[in-house]
């Protein structure tokens, strides 16, 4: 139980500094201001790339759509460098944020969030989501008493991090079942490596595991477990999370930043019609390139990305409907952002055909 009580003090820690960095670092935030001068860097791209280099944190035992995108020389002359891993959207944005990293990942609710917390970034595409192929489950073992929402207050979730996807998941479903706010906070998330979801559910440490893509794939053939719900069941197929990068870097560097946009969005779409085989294949054979000392075992139940966007593009209603939950859960006050002006489309090669997206 004291594992379990720092794991959760640390990862709201950690919340809380990013909120704060960003709170110190960003001045004024994001302006209307903003928002024009980036589409006026959009509408001026179109030379040689200002910078060759992206820094970008990657994803253990995971390829991610830039790493595709420049594997199959859709960012050259650009390269990435890697700095190092991440499995936290928080802190995936953050890095991006302070200058650590060029660019960066995450949910869109907590893309949401930081933007409030003065955060001067914009998202750029979007990046992973859910369909029928992939998405993620809240399970529990098969002979769990716990069968709807009720039965979850008083019970530990586990996920892979706070203040990101899987909680903001969480709390639509209990909110949805009418749960009040103090029964809400009976209900405990905790903070688990995703590579461990499945240990401490089997090991009865917790009573509620979030499992996605590969980890639920892997965990699902061994069975003795069943999902709760999923986020599929709340909202369907939907994009989740976009890619970010600073205004000041998009503002000096619009055409590297195009090149970056156009680069994934080509990959996209490359993996939409590609093989699977052939798509998990060149994985695999980038994973292996890399000598990163990963285990790359599980780049073969990728499915899909789960974007709905044609190469990323990005949907208003995808931003929206977190500014509404923020607003309805109190921690954005209303007309306090705009969703137009927390991303933009103008940089993708597919915007044209997708401006009819709301």
């Amino acid at each position: 139980m004291k594992r379990r009580g720092l794991n959760r003090i640390r990862a709201h820690a950690a919340i809380a500094l990013t909120l704060a960095a960003s709170l110190a670092l960003a001045g004024c935030g994001k302006q209307t201001g903003d928002a024009e001068a980036i589409a006026g860097a959009a509408a001026a791209a179109g030379g040689e790339p200002e910078v060759l280099e992206l820094r970008y944190q990657g994803s253990p035992g995971t390829v991610t759509l830039p790493e595709l995108a420049e594997d199959l020389g859709y960012l050259a002359p650009v390269k990435l460098k890697w700095i190092g891993n991440t499995t936290s959207g928080p802190q995936s944005i953050q890095a991006a944020t302070t200058g650590d990293t060029d660019f960066g990942g995450a949910f869109n609710g907590a893309i949401v969030k930081l933007i409030a917390a003065k955060a001067p970034i914009t998202a750029l595409f979007g990046y992973y989501g859910e369909d029928a192929k992939t998405y993620n489950g809240y399970y529990v073992l098969e002979d769990s008493p716990i069968k709807g929402p009720r039965d979850l207050i008083g019970k530990q979730i586990a996920m892979n991090t706070l203040g990101a996807h899987h909680e903001f998941m969480v709390k639509e479903y209990l909110h949805r079942a009418g749960l009040t706010n103090e029964e809400i906070k009976q209900v405990t998330l905790l903070a688990i490596p995703p590579a461990n979801g499945e240990q401490v559910l089997r090991q009865k440490q917790v009573e509620v595991s979030t499992l996605g893509g590969i980890y639920q794939d892997k965990a699902k053939e061994r069975g003795g477990i069943r999902p709760v719900f999923t986020d599929l069941e709340l909202f369907g197929e939907f994009t989740a999370g976009s890619i970010i990068m600073t205004n000041k870097f998009i503002k000096t560097n619009p055409n590297t930043t195009k090149k970056f946009v156009e680069g994934v969005a080509k990959a996209i779409e490359w993996s939409r019609t590609t093989p699977r085989e052939e798509v998990i294949a060149r994985m695999e054979k980038i994973a292996k390139d890399r000598g990163r000392s990963e285990d790359n075992s599980n780049i073969k139940y990728w499915k899909s990305w789960g974007v709905a966007g044609k190469g990323g593009l990005i949907a208003e209603k995808e931003f929206q409907v977190w500014i509404d939950w923020l607003v309805k859960d109190g921690q954005l006050k209303e007309g306090q952002l705009k969703a137009a002006d927390l991303y933009t489309n103008k940089f993708n090669p597919f915007f044209e055909e997708g401006k009819a997206a709301k």
